[in-house]
């Protein structure tokens, strides 16, 4: 074991702070990672403020991390110390079912381990995020950062950018694709910079007309505020595919019917119940999808830092001090980031 410096919650009330944690003593397949930076994803604030009724503390948040390989255990072959690497939100599955075999580790039928709040599967140890200066993860979970990629814009890519990504290669989203994006947040706008990239003529929904000229400048053809009812008239029965990223609940009824025939809804944000009811009439007459993605597995999300490698997307970032990290959680409750917050690391040592 070894003594680690890292911010960790107590309890819901406490914030975050500075702490002492124990990393295990690597394993013969383990690769040790100093973290370079980590981002700040709203998963971080429901597990800090204990918001899911699931948390464990102390807990250290953090599954966007990005940093250099220290050493690695005496059966690992695809990584070498100097490696710049990532890790996002799992490091561990069961690795033999169905999903697992398939690269689906996100889907383990038997659970998978959160790179935090988690249970070890070897030890029974609770796992620690990147909040800290170190993590050591199985090779199986640690993923290969291309060096075109800037580090501290690419860590939010970990959640926010697989997480968009990979409902669009499901569905196979490409040249002639008419795709809506929903919410214009972290999730939001990768959504849009990845249809684009993939060749779909993109609209941005958005309840902000402000945010008509940003949309644009990710890669929206066009922009629908849907507060307005008449624009959402407009473009009834227009889309292939809606992807929606608000993380509370709202009305789906509006972006149901803006669906083609056989057009798909694709919720990766929402966990609540709909809110208002979703009337199932629009979906049964024009054979419309309603669907659900999480995150990707670990060939999807190497797929994706190389795709976002040869096609120059990054995550639009706000580099913080760790110091500042409770005061910018209270920032992005109020919805005040474009788009995502990184932790620069070494800012733990100051």
């Amino acid at each position: 074991m070894s003594q680690v410096r890292a911010y960790a919650a107590q309890s819901p009330e406490s914030g975050v702070a500075p702490f002492s944690i124990e990393r295990r003593d690597p394993r013969p397949d383990d690769v040790v990672i100093a973290i370079e930076y980590c981002g700040i994803c709203h998963t971080d604030i429901h597990f800090v403020h204990n918001d899911w009724g699931m948390t464990f503390y102390p807990v250290v948040p953090g599954h966007e991390i990005v940093g250099r390989v220290v050493s690695v255990g005496d059966k690992v072959q695809g990584f070498a110390p100097g490696d710049r690497v990532g890790v996002g939100c799992l490091v561990d599955s069961c690795r033999q079912c169905a999903s697992c075999n398939d690269g689906l580790e996100q889907y383990c039928e038997k659970g998978w381990v959160a790179t935090y709040n988690g249970e070890d599967r070897h030890d029974g140890s609770r796992t620690y995020g990147g909040y800290s200066e170190r993590i050591v993860v199985s090779d199986r979970f640690v993923l290969r950062m291309p060096e075109a990629l800037d580090p501290a814009a690419a860590a939010p890519l970990l959640c926010a950018g697989i997480t968009t990504y990979s409902p669009l290669k499901q569905f196979g989203v490409g040249e002639g694709h008419r795709v809506g994006v929903v919410g214009m947040g972290g999730l939001g706008h990768m959504g849009v910079k990845f249809a684009r990239a993939l060749g779909a003529h993109v609209t941005l929904f958005t309840r902000s007309a402000s945010k008509v000229d940003e949309a644009r400048k990710h890669g929206a053809h066009e922009v629908v505020v849907s507060t307005d009812e008449s624009a959402m008239e407009g473009v009834a029965g227009r889309f292939d595919f809606i992807l929606d990223t608000v993380p509370v609940a709202h009305d789906l009824n509006p972006y149901v019917n803006a669906l083609k025939r056989d057009g798909t809804l694709i919720l990766v944000g929402m966990l609540a119940p709909t809110d208002p009811p979703l009337q199932t009439g629009p979906l049964v007459f024009a054979r419309r999808r309603l669907s659900g993605s999480l995150i990707g597995g670990l060939p999807e999300t190497q797929e994706m830092l190389d795709f976002c490698a040869e096609n120059g997307i990054s995550c639009d970032v706000e580099m913080l001090d760790i110091k500042d990290v409770n005061t910018a959680y209270e920032r992005m409750q109020r919805g005040d980031v474009r788009y995502r917050f990184v932790i620069d690391m070494g800012t733990l040592h100051g």
